[in-house]
């Protein structure tokens, strides 16, 4: 199965909150050229979308629906910026056994994405994501391991 994981586009660096945080006009075109690169790949369809509930998260999402397609879409509270990996991944695993999933999207943020990564693919150390950066896991449910088929970085 395959979990692609990305982190939200560029966003503003100052607003009320950093959850409101929006994102910039450049964070709304990377990410939709991610994605599209991303489609490229084959990767376009997706039975789960998990979007951090943060604005800048939930804008990139808004960005990407225009290229995937995806059967079901939740906002997340675990995955916000300090959400934990190890606690995700259970999660993620918790998920796809109970719903037969095939593949996964989760829009979210540093330093989650990175040590979400790492959890997911053995021996490998956190990657740093730029914005708008995307990796694909072919991950074995019945093992818990993954392996990075792909990166691709606006």
């Amino acid at each position: 199965m395959k979990i692609v994981i990305m982190r939200h586009g560029e966003a503003e660096t100052f607003a009320q909150s950093d959850a409101d945080r929006a994102l910039t006009p450049f964070g709304r075109s990377a990410s939709r050229d991610v994605a599209q690169r991303c489609a490229l790949q084959g990767v376009s369809q997706f039975d789960k979308v998990l979007v951090s509930p943060y604005k800048r998260a939930k804008q990139t999402w808004q960005e990407l629906e225009e290229i995937f397609a995806a059967k079901d879409v939740e906002l997340c509270e675990d995955i916000t910026p300090y959400g934990d990996s190890a606690t995700v991944a259970d999660f993620l695993q918790a998920l796809i056994d109970l719903e037969q999933l095939d593949s996964v999207l989760l829009v979210s943020h540093l330093p989650l994405v990175g040590y979400l990564t790492a959890e997911l693919v053995i021996d490998m150390v956190p990657p740093m994501f730029p914005t708008s950066g995307i990796v694909c896991i072919e991950y074995d449910p019945a093992t818990q391991r993954g392996e990075l088929l792909w990166n691709i970085n606006p």
